[in-house]
C-alpha cells in the first residue's frame, strides 16, 4: 500500500491515526455512559456546566480533545498520542467508578 506525503515532507503515521480514532470512540461511549447514568454528582455537574456551554458543551470538548490528539498524531507526535492514550484510561477508570456506585 502507497503511503501518501503530507505537506512537510513525511509520511504520516496511519497506525498514529486509527489508534486516537479508536480511542476517540471509546471516550466518547464512555462520556455518553455517564452523562445518561443519573449519578448525583452528574447531575449537579451538568446543571452547572450546562449554563455555561449549553447542554452538549461537554460533547464539544471530547470533540475538541480528539481533534487535537488526531491532529498532532498526524504530525507523529507519539507523546501526544500517549497522552491521549493516558486520558482513555483516567476516563475508564473514572466511569467504572461512577457507573458501579463506588463513589
Amino acid at each position: 500500500m502507497k503511503r501518501v506525503a503530507s505537506a512537510k515532507g513525511r509520511d504520516p503515521n496511519p497506525m498514529l491515526l486509527t489508534v486516537c480514532f479508536i480511542l476517540g470512540v471509546a471516550n466518547f461511549c464512555m462520556h455518553k455512559a455517564v452523562a445518561e447514568s443519573g449519578h448525583p454528582f452528574v447531575e449537579e455537574t451538568k446543571l452547572y456546566f450546562g449554563r455555561h456551554f449549553g447542554p452538549y458543551g461537554s460533547y464539544a470538548i471530547e470533540l475538541a480533545l480528539l481533534i487535537g490528539a488526531m491532529w498532532l498524531a498526524n504530525a507523529d507526535s507519539l507523546a501526544v498520542s500517549l497522552l491521549y492514550a493516558a486520558y482513555t484510561a483516567v476516563n475508564g477508570v473514572a466511569t467504572w467508578i461512577l457507573l458501579s456506585n463506588k463513589a
